[in-house]
């Protein structure tokens, strides 16, 4: 898990061929504005937007989840967003199987840690990063993309 300002996002250019094209669509784009869904933006990348009612934590823990083939950038445009985080390598209580279609496995652990994205923060999750975002009070603007491995 990577955690940084947008200012700093060329740090991360060099991680994966596509995390320039993804921060780019940032730079390049009135990010208050654009339609919620999801964007394909060039094979092996798309960004879903979305802006929604934060959730208490109990709620976003239903699904505490990670993925196999999806890198997520997940960036907070608006407001304030809490995660959950824990360790794939630690989580012991699978819930469900994995799905391959939707690239997702819940666990119903809990996580060892939450932390607070604000406006223009991202937070990069790897396949071994069990995540549970959308924590939070009021509006909360963000962009996830989703990072072929």
């Amino acid at each position: 898990m990577i955690i940084d300002s947008l200012h700093n996002a060329a740090t991360y250019h060099a991680l994966h061929p596509l995390f320039s094209k993804a921060f780019q669509f940032l730079e390049e784009n009135d990010l208050m504005n654009l339609p919620d869904g999801s964007i394909q933006i060039e094979e092996g990348l798309k960004v879903i937007v979305s802006q929604k009612s934060g959730k208490i934590a109990e709620e976003s823990l239903k699904k505490f989840e990670c993925h196999n083939s999806n890198i997520d950038i997940q960036v907070c445009v608006k407001g304030t967003e809490t995660i959950g985080w824990k360790p794939r390598e630690t989580c012991k209580n699978p819930n469900g199987e994995y799905d391959s279609v939707k690239d997702v496995q819940f666990f119903s652990d809990p996580p060892d840690m939450f932390f607070n994205l604000t406006d223009s923060q991202f937070v990069i999750f790897y396949p071994g990063d069990v995540h549970a975002p959308m924590i939070g009070e009021g509006e909360i603007r963000k962009l996830v993309f989703k990072v072929k491995i």
